[in-house]
């Protein structure tokens, strides 16, 4: 889906390769609310100063938006928002793109602020794909406590993950954790057949670390399992695919991390 609609981006207008060219076009496409002075140059991002306003929808971003749905087909925009450097940032789902307020040119790549070298890009989707740790669902989670479980993380997995495996390997040793796994069946019938009999498990956790550490088959079990609701969480957490993991400040990464990753995380 996402791939198509950036298809459908580069197919439809310029995509330009180089901020530079945008900051040709006249100084009045390029000032936004968040500029105090208007300019024919783009203020300078800072350490100190976001890359994003957040939160601030005014009838230029409405505008924006409804061009951009026209130019495009009437693209599902998931919301544009100011920029600090005088373009709109247009969200398509998991994806950002930038164009200037007339909607002229589009930009599909990563912006690098050169005063310090960081992917503004890199760092606003990172931004977006936090969450509210607490919020999560947590019954509908396989729980594991080790010492204290003072640290806490939570981990999308489908059973006949291989990468899923491999981070639970990564995960041995790592003392003072609480993981929540919420089991995901995406590849196979069979994962949902292992899902069911995982979570039917009196030991669920013993049970889960059999299977992914020591390829213990589960033992074929019976009980109501909230399977389609595990799949409705994945899709509202925009999960595309396992391991997922969530740590307790928000923050979200895929695949199969390293040990040294996970603490670093964890901390």
């Amino acid at each position: 889906m996402l791939k198509t609609v950036k298809q459908m981006v580069i197919a439809s207008v310029l995509v330009l390769g180089a901020l530079g060219l945008f900051l040709m076009a006249p100084a009045a496409a390029q000032t936004t609310a968040v500029v105090s002075t208007p300019s024919a140059t783009a203020p300078a991002l800072t350490s100190a100063e976001p890359a994003v306003v957040a939160g601030q929808v005014d009838k230029r971003t409405e505008a924006v938006k409804q061009r951009f749905r026209d130019r495009f087909g009437n693209m599902p925009v998931t919301e544009v928002r100011h920029t600090a450097f005088g373009l709109f940032e247009v969200q398509l789902g998991s994806s950002l793109v930038y164009t200037d307020e007339p909607v002229t040119f589009v930009l599909d790549g990563h912006l690098i602020d050169a005063s310090n070298r960081q992917d503004i890009t890199e760092q606003r989707l990172e931004a977006l794909a936090r969450i509210d740790f607490s919020a999560l669902p947590f019954d509908l989670s396989v729980k594991q406590v080790v010492g204290d479980g003072s640290r806490k993380m939570a981990i999308f997995e489908d059973p006949n993950c291989g990468f899923c495996k491999k981070l639970r390997r990564n995960m041995v040793g790592i003392d003072n954790l609480t993981v929540y796994t919420f089991l995901l069946p995406i590849l196979s019938a069979d994962s949902a057949v292992k899902v069911k009999n995982i979570w039917c498990a009196p030991d669920q956790g013993q049970v889960l670390d059999a299977w992914m550490l020591e390829g213990k088959v589960p033992p074929k079990l019976s009980c109501d399992v909230p399977i389609d609701q595990f799949r409705q969480l994945g899709q509202q957490l925009a999960v595309q695919g396992t391991p997922a993991i969530f740590f307790a400040d928000g923050s979200r990464v895929p695949g199969a991390i390293s040990k040294e990753e996970i603490i670093k995380r964890l901390q």
